[in-house]
């Protein structure tokens, strides 16, 4: 029996999958959360095999607790549940530790499937999502610049592209101000911009802000 976690910050949503997994015999839902927070507050009172990890959400996002839940519960298994088309963060996300990333209108058998696959320790691969990772491996592809920044840049750019101050980015991540101050030079060498107005129209126009 897999022991299954939805984070979603919305009730409808969370509520859905409750009940699409419902009659799903070899899973069992052992909690569910609106916020990243109640998520992590879960984790340390509940065991659980796969969490299903919204990226929207209030406070901390998806990508920080996915970093969280790699450095503080290894055994849990992060399938990231999205309404972001894989081209946006499949790769992204996978790379930096989910054992899967799939979208929100999958169908039911995909979802157990996706679930059973990241709970056995293996990456799930949606067909999109494989389509872009041979486009890369070929070199097919025409990558986004933002596709090439770490984790951690990524972190500090949607927070910044959102209008959050370096302040309140270095509190939120517990790093100092020069540290985020750093991150946000090199992001914008990286990516070829010059300000916060920029780095926020990027991130409109590749559709990566997570309301």
């Amino acid at each position: 029996m897999l022991r299954v976690g939805i984070v979603d910050d919305h009730q409808i949503v969370r509520a859905g999958f409750k009940e699409m997994l419902g009659d799903a015999v070899q899973l069992r839902i052992v909690f569910e959360a609106g916020s990243g927070e109640e998520a992590l507050s879960a984790l340390r009172e509940q065991e659980c095999d796969v969490m299903l990890l919204d990226l929207s959400l209030p406070g901390q996002s998806g990508m920080d607790v996915l970093r969280i839940v790699r450095q503080r519960f290894p055994d849990v298994s992060v399938l990231v549940l999205s309404g972001f088309p894989e081209e946006r963060y499949a790769l992204s996300m996978i790379r930096n530790g989910a054992g899967g990333y799939i979208c929100k209108d999958c169908e039911r058998d995909e979802l157990i499937k996706a679930i059973q696959t990241v709970a056995a320790k293996r990456r799930y691969v949606s067909a999109k999502t494989a389509e872009l990772l041979a486009e890369e491996m070929l070199g097919g592809g025409v990558s986004s610049p933002h596709e090439s920044l770490s984790e951690r840049e990524m972190q500090v750019f949607l927070r910044l592209a959102k209008g959050e101050s370096v302040s309140d980015i270095a509190d939120t991540l517990n790093l100092s101000v020069k540290t985020i101050s750093t991150y946000r030079t090199r992001l914008l060498e990286k990516l070829e911009l010059a300000s916060n107005a920029e780095l926020a129209a990027y991130a409109v126009r590749n559709g990566l802000l997570m309301e």
